[in-house]
């Protein structure tokens, strides 16, 4: 038996919401320094480091859209979109704020029954990103590896709770060539089937850098996809700091632009020549965009060939884009409109499940009016098929 026996989709793209096991043991060996699940009373519960309270995070920060089913009225909801994000003040996502984990679905807490709330929304399994993003950009590189180790261990283990229907991915510490090499090994081992890292390589670095050579070598040979998540970062840029000071409407609708260096680092420096069968996920970047960029990069790549000869003659971008890319959407329907352009074999569905962005919990009725207009195959493929095939499911 596998996933495709299910007719159901599968999201390409859901979230973890970490707990007190995920960091068992840390403080007790980093102190103040390590991450750790807090309550504070009618606060609610944190995940947070005392020594860097920036990191601080309400953990219903990271599944407001389980509160949607305690609404009397449900949240409105336009054509073939996501449900409003609601409000902050509305007592039913106050009541996730302050009450803690206590407060949420039980699917939120225990992989073991993340099953009941997939059937509520229609679908029959999910890929599974973190849900506390700093883990990625811990300054301490001991403590890093520690907690992306525990992290692992615990991803590992709630996909055992869950019967085969969460399949979660596996974070490396990039910040360490070498050491990313032995954790992947050790995720291989896990029996994970895909590798999250940050959507920027670590500062001072670049993902062409040739010290990741081997990393990508041992994934292409194991056949594990390799994805980026938005929001996902190993530090932060100056100009993604800069961008603080511009409207959050724009910054919001700019996301995809965290994305776009690694893209070239990928495509145009020279590894995806060196790793041809390697596969790259973009997550939570959404897709409208990319017809437009890839080929706005393949002019970019064309005038600097023509400054300097040397640094080797482009070769097609949609091509490659073809071969290695996949990325996902929630109720994108300009990437629909784009799918015969960069090909509908490179789209994933996801639900975005527990994050504001999520279709939760009506991932089912928001995909059919998004693909009304659509062929069964091509729904098929773009909420199924395509994420199962990729993954191995």
């Amino acid at each position: 038996m596998t996933l495709l026996d299910d007719p159901r989709p599968i999201s390409a793209d859901s979230h973890a919401l970490e707990t007190a096991e995920t960091y068992a043991g840390l403080p007790e060996k980093f102190g103040d320094d390590a991450p750790r699940v807090v309550n504070k009373g009618d606060q609610g519960d944190y995940i947070e480091i005392p020594n860097q309270p920036h990191r601080s995070r309400n953990v219903a920060i990271m599944c407001l859209a389980g509160t949607r089913l305690d609404y009397a009225t449900p949240l409105p909801r336009e054509h073939a979109t996501k449900p409003s994000a609601g409000s902050i003040t509305d007592p039913e996502i106050q009541a996730y704020f302050t009450g803690g984990y206590a407060a949420m679905r039980p699917g939120l807490r225990d992989g073991a029954r993340r099953p009941d709330d997939q059937d509520i929304d229609g679908i029959s399994a999910e890929v599974l990103y973190p849900g506390w993003f700093p883990m990625f950009s811990l300054p301490d590189l001991d403590l890093l590896v520690a907690t992306q180790r525990s992290y692992n261990d615990w991803m590992a283990d709630q996909q055992i709770r869950s019967g085969g229907r969460l399949v979660g991915l596996a974070a490396l510490p990039v910040q360490d060539p070498e050491i990313a090499l032995a954790e992947l090994q050790r995720a291989i081992e896990l029996g994970f089937k895909g590798i999250v890292l940050p959507s920027n390589a670590p500062k001072g670095r670049t993902y062409s850098d040739e010290s990741y050579d081997p990393m990508w070598a041992l994934a292409q040979e194991a056949r594990l996809p390799i994805a980026f998540h938005v929001a996902c970062m190993s530090h932060v840029p100056d100009w993604v700091k800069a961008m603080a000071e511009r409207d959050p409407i724009t910054q919001y609708a700019g996301a995809a632009a965290l994305i776009h260096d690694t893209m070239v680092e990928l495509m145009i420096r020279g590894v995806c020549a060196k790793f041809p069968d390697l596969k790259f996920v973009l997550a939570e970047f959404n897709a409208g965009w990319i017809a437009h960029w890839l080929d706005k990069a393949q002019q970019g790549w064309a005038r600097e060939h023509a400054k300097d000869p040397s640094a080797g003659a482009p070769v097609d971008l949609l091509e490659i884009w073809k071969r290695q890319f996949y990325a996902t959407i929630e109720d994108d329907t300009a990437a629909l409109s784009t799918r015969q352009m960069i090909g509908e074999e490179t789209l994933l569905w996801g639900s975005d499940y527990p994050h504001t962005d999520s279709t939760w919990p009506c991932s089912a009725q928001v995909l059919d009016e998004m693909f009304e207009d659509y062929s069964p195959e091509t729904r098929d493929k773009v909420t199924r098929t395509n994420v199962a095939t990729l993954y191995s499911l």
